[in-house]
């Protein structure tokens, strides 16, 4: 056998996938009798005049029946005698593209559908966008409805024509072009007698040999899904190696932190095992601790991407346009993290592939936008790490799918700092400003200009959403570092483990005031943080930071453009 196959079925309304898919199983004697039974009586009260309707077997649902299409995504699972199949039956119309895109994200090869009476469609040339935009690399387009076109070669040479132009357009790689008529079954399971003139192979024959295999990831990651400690003796790190192998022995890297250690254990299931590979979940236990939680990335290959921003290419897919500026929830592989989308650099026009400027996205469009996260994450191009390289955006307030991507590009420029002295360095975002928007209860912070501050550089002290006092300290924990603020200039910028406290208003490198009130509470303050852990921070800085003394939240209608 040949192995198993994952396969999708797009194109237009009422294009015949379901039909088609039907016929397989039904020519393949893939039924049970009960099942072909039941398709015959629902045939009868059908709209094709008591023949068998083979749409029926996958268009499970009544408000599908009713209309004659396809909603849901309907997956089925059959075997030959040469290979096993997964397939997506998916919606056609253009209001379930999403759907559709759910059905293309597990896909190793696309059936696209085209009407041999209408031609090439807009909708044709999204699907195939979008099936070459998650990844599919082989593409097989069946020209349906041969029957209503009189099984006619000129006009499947036409059609085909317009297939090559179309896959030339979109690079697809490997891309095969079939005529058939799902309701005769002609090509669909056998040759077909009708159509002498085409010599290639019947449908069901291509895809039980299709070389679906591709140059495999060689170096060894697996993003983290779950710390486990069953107790006190035992910390393992569990999920699913995406690529290359692991054994026991080996010596691992741990992002983003980037700490060096060795596999001490490893499991696959309960069983412990010297190896494993790629599709395997796994628990390993390293030879000593690591600052490692849920999305960081164990790998063999320290030059994977640890960055803040990208630029990725995404399908939209919320009845609610893109806002450029509004903060979505970024899904990349077992990592979620805020994130907004910086800037639109252009939409993609799906029936011509050009580059349209856009300052907003509507659904069902493809668009290039720049995003920028909260902090660092492991993430690459998709076209190197399919794993790291595929996303979602999701809604803060709905929870909704706002769109899926792939990433294009990586920013691995060196994050500037917001404070800098010699080797010195503090980020945060203290002279940003917080906005509001009134109608979908969003709060942003708009971008910086990026300037880093040194000794003796002039800060701002009032803004849209905050105002300083002349003279005040900020201390940063995570870098270590205070800086001496006097009469609105950098005085100074020092180690921590220098600072005093000298009466004057302590902020953090956010803008937020710190309940520090004497040199005693200073040092409870920093003992505090060194003693609480990751996932108890929320409950430091409540404790500790208050956010109205010096900032207050300004409602705008259009904070991104300010």
């Amino acid at each position: 056998m040949s192995g198993l196959l994952k396969f999708i079925t797009c194109g237009s309304v009422d294009d015949g996938k379901s039909t088609l898919i039907g016929h397989i199983l039904y020519d393949s004697k893939l039924l049970y009798a009960d099942q072909e039974k039941a398709l015959v009586l629902d045939s009868k009260v059908g709209s094709r005049g008591g023949a068998i309707d083979y749409s029926l077997l996958l268009d499970g649902l009544m408000a599908e029946r009713e209309q004659g299409i396809t909603i849901d995504v309907a997956y089925r699972y059959f075997t030959t005698d040469k290979r096993s199949f997964i397939v997506a039956d998916t919606p056609g119309h253009e209001e379930y593209t999403r759907n559709m895109a759910v059905g293309a994200s597990f896909a190793q090869l696309s059936i696209i559908l085209v009407d041999a009476t209408q031609g090439v469609l807009v909708q044709t040339r999204r699907h195939s966008r979008i099936c070459a935009l998650m990844g599919i690399k082989h593409f097989v387009f069946a020209v349906n409805k041969m029957d209503l076109a009189g099984y006619s070669q000129e006009r499947f040479e036409e059609i085909k024509k317009d297939i090559e132009e179309l896959s030339e357009a979109l690079k697809l790689q490997d891309v095969t072009v079939i005529p058939v008529s799902a309701t005769e079954g002609d090509n669909v399971t056998q040759k077909s007698d009708n159509m002498p003139w085409y010599t290639g192979k019947a449908l069901l024959d291509h895809l039980e040999t299709v070389d679906v295999s591709e140059q495999e990831e060689t170096s060894f990651y697996m993003p983290v899904q779950r710390v486990c400690r069953p107790n006190h003796e035992f910390r393992g790190f569990q999920g699913q190696v995406e690529s290359g192998s692991v054994k026991e022995g080996q010596t691992i890297v741990t992002l983003p932190s980037r700490e060096t250690a060795t596999v001490k254990k490893l499991l696959v299931g309960s069983d412990s095992k010297k190896e494993a590979v790629a599709g395997q979940a796994v628990t390993i236990q390293l030879d000593k601790e690591v600052d490692v939680s849920r999305g960081c990335v164990l790998t063999d290959d320290e030059e994977l991407p640890v960055v803040k921003s990208f630029t990725a290419t995404f399908l939209w897919m919320d009845d609610e346009n893109l806002a450029v500026g509004k903060e979505y929830l970024v899904k990349s592989s077992t990592k979620r993290i805020p994130g907004f989308v910086k800037k639109i650099l252009y939409k993609i026009d799906v029936n011509t592939g050009e580059h349209i400027p856009a300052d907003t996205v509507e659904k069902n469009e493809i668009a290039v936008c720049q995003v920028e996260l909260t902090e660092k994450i492991v993430l690459d191009v998709f076209k190197h790490h399919k794993t790291l390289g595929e996303l979602i955006l999701i809604d803060r307030v709905s929870h909704m799918t706002s769109a899926c991507g792939v990433v294009e590009s990586v920013d691995t420029s060196e994050e500037k700092p917001y404070f800098e002295k010699d080797d010195i360095k503090i980020g945060g975002y203290i002279f940003e400003e917080f906005y509001f928007n009134l109608d979908n209860a969003m709060m942003t912070k708009a971008d910086a200009d990026n300037q880093t501050y040194h000794p003796g550089d002039v800060v701002p002290s009032e803004g849209d959403s905050f105002k300083y006092p002349d003279y005040f300290d900020i201390i940063s924990v995570k870098a270590k570092a205070a800086v001496l603020i006097r009469d609105k200039k950098i005085q100074d910028i020092i180690k921590l483990e220098e600072y005093q406290f000298g009466g004057l208003p302590v902020l953090d490198e956010r803008g937020f005031a710190l309940t520090i009130k004497n040199q005693k509470e200073l040092k409870e303050f920093l003992a505090e943080f060194e003693e609480t852990e990751e996932k108890n921070l929320s409950e430091f800085h409540n404790k500790w930071s208050r956010f109205e003394t010096y900032r207050k939240i300004v409602c705008t209608d259009n904070f991104w453009m300010i």
